[in-house]
C-alpha cells in the first residue's frame, strides 16, 4: 500500500506544480497584453498629438497666407491708382506738347447711350459745329482739372458722363493742347455704348484737324470700326488699309490687319 501512497503523492505534488506553473504563466500573458495596451495606447496619444501639431501649424499657415493675400489686394490696389495717376499725367503731359490747332465740338450725347443709329449716307455724317473761342484765357489749372474728371468718369465706365464732360471741355477749352486728346478720349465713350456715328466725328476730327497729334494713329484705326459698326464695310476697309499706310509697324496697323483679315474671312463664307 505504501508505494501506491506515495505515487499518488507524486502525482498530486506534480499537478499542483503543473497548476502553479499554468498560473504563472498566465498572469505573464496577462502582464504582456497590458503593456502591449499601453504602448499602443501611448502610440496612438503621440499620433493624436501630431496630428493636433500639424492642424494647429496649418491654421497657422493659413492665417499668414491670408494675411499676404490681403497686402497683396492692398499693394494691386495701390499699384492701379498710381498707374492711373501716372496715365492721366503722361496722358496730360502729352496733350500739352502736341501742336495746338483750332477744334470743334461734336453734337453732345444723350444723357443715355442708346442703341447705334441707322448708317448714314456717307461716312462722315453731318459736320462738327464750331466752338466759341473764350472771351477771357483759360485757365490751365482749371482746364487740367475739368480733363481729368472726365477721364476718370472714363475709368469709371461711366461712358455718358465723360462723353458729355470731353465735349463740354473742347467747347470751353477750344486751344487746349488736351483738345486732341479730349476728342479721341470722348469718342472712346462713345464707341463702347455702340454710338458709332458720334464716335466716327470724333475721331474724324483728331485726324483731321491733329494729324501729328499722338492719338491720330489710334483715332484712324477707330474711324474704320466706326464705320464697319455702321456697315460701311468698303469705307471701313480703306480706312483701315490707311492705318498700316500711314503708321507701318505700330500696334494700330497691326489690329488694322487683323481687321481687315477677319473681314475678308467674313465675306468669303
Amino acid at each position: 500500500m505504501r508505494p501506491h501512497r506515495l505515487a499518488l503523492a507524486l502525482a498530486c505534488a506534480m499537478a499542483a506544480c503543473a497548476a502553479v506553473g499554468a498560473q504563472a504563466q498566465s498572469r505573464a500573458s496577462l502582464a504582456d497584453r497590458v503593456a502591449a495596451l499601453e504602448a499602443r495606447d501611448q502610440a496612438q496619444g503621440q499620433q493624436n498629438m501630431d496630428l493636433l501639431n500639424r492642424i494647429a501649424q496649418l491654421e497657422a499657415d493659413v492665417k499668414d497666407l491670408r494675411s499676404q493675400v490681403e497686402q497683396m489686394r492692398n499693394d494691386q490696389q495701390q499699384a492701379g491708382d498710381r498707374a492711373k495717376a501716372q496715365y492721366i499725367d503722361l496722358d496730360t503731359r502729352l496733350g500739352r506738347l502736341e501742336g495746338v490747332k483750332p477744334s470743334a465740338a461734336v453734337p453732345p450725347p444723350a444723357s443715355r447711350p442708346g442703341p447705334p443709329p441707322a448708317p448714314a449716307a456717307t461716312d462722315s455724317g453731318p459736320p462738327p459745329a464750331p466752338a466759341q473761342p473764350s472771351a477771357t484765357p483759360a485757365d490751365p489749372a482749371a482746364a487740367d482739372a475739368a480733363y481729368k474728371a472726365a477721364f476718370d468718369s472714363m475709368r469709371a465706365e461711366h461712358y455718358a458722363d465723360s462723353a458729355s464732360q470731353f465735349n463740354a471741355f473742347v467747347q470751353q477749352y477750344p486751344n487746349s493742347p488736351l483738345a486732341p486728346n479730349a476728342f479721341y478720349w470722348m469718342g472712346e465713350s462713345f464707341y463702347v455704348t455702340q454710338n458709332y456715328q458720334y464716335a466716327l466725328q470724333a475721331f474724324k476730327t483728331v485726324v483731321e484737324r491733329y494729324p501729328d497729334s499722338n492719338k491720330a494713329s489710334g483715332a484712324l484705326l477707330k474711324v474704320g470700326y466706326c464705320q464697319d459698326g455702321l456697315k460701311q464695310r468698303e469705307a471701313a476697309k480703306a480706312s483701315l488699309r490707311e492705318v498700316v499706310r500711314r503708321f507701318p509697324g505700330s500696334e494700330e496697323a497691326n489690329q488694322a490687319q487683323r481687321r481687315l483679315r477677319a473681314m475678308a474671312m467674313e465675306e468669303s463664307r
